[in-house]
C-alpha cells in the first residue's frame, strides 16, 4: 500500500523526535510494536479537542468519540471520514484488523467490532501513536 506522505526511516525518527513524540513512538508506528497496557498518555484523559497523527498531523479522531473500554488504550467509536485505512492483520496466530494513518501509514492500533456505541466499532489506538490538540 503507498501512502500520499513518503519518508525514510531516519526522516520519520528525526521528525518524532523534533515533535517530543514518546521514546516508542518510531517503534509503534512505523514498525507495527504495540505499547504496553495502561501505559499511553492518552489512555486515561478526556479533554475535549481532536486526535492527530504523531508522524504527519492527519486528524483522526474527535475527543467526543473517545470511550473507557477498560483495555488499556484509548478507544474511539468513530474516525474521522477518510483519515483511516484498514489491513487485515494475521501475525500472532490472530485475525484483526489493523489500522493505519491514510495518510503517511503509521501504525495505530486495530479496530474491534465490539464497540459499545451504535457504531460498533472500538478503536483501539497507542498512545504514541497520537498527538492531541485541545479545542
Amino acid at each position: 500500500m503507498t501512502f500520499p506522505v513518503q519518508k525514510t526511516d531516519d526522516e520519520w525518527q528525526a521528525l518524532l523526535q523534533q515533535r517530543g513524540a514518546e521514546p516508542v513512538a518510531f517503534q509503534v508506528t512505523r514498525h507495527k510494536a504495540t505499547e504496553r497496557p495502561f501505559t499511553g498518555k492518552y489512555e486515561r484523559q478526556w479533554a475535549d479537542g481532536s486526535y492527530h497523527c504523531i508522524c504527519c498531523g492527519n486528524k483522526l479522531f474527535d475527543a467526543s468519540t473517545k470511550f473507557d473500554a477498560g483495555c488499556g488504550w484509548p478507544s474511539f467509536s468513530l474516525a474521522v471520514l477518510g483519515a483511516i485505512s484498514e489491513i487485515t492483520d494475521t501475525s500472532h496466530g490472530m485475525k484483526r484488523v489493523e489500522t493505519v494513518c491514510a495518510q503517511c501509514g503509521a501504525h495505530l492500533g486495530h479496530v474491534f467490532e465490539d464497540g459499545p456505541t451504535d457504531t460498533g466499532l472500538r478503536y483501539c489506538m497507542n498512545s504514541a501513536s497520537l498527538n492531541f490538540t485541545p479545542t
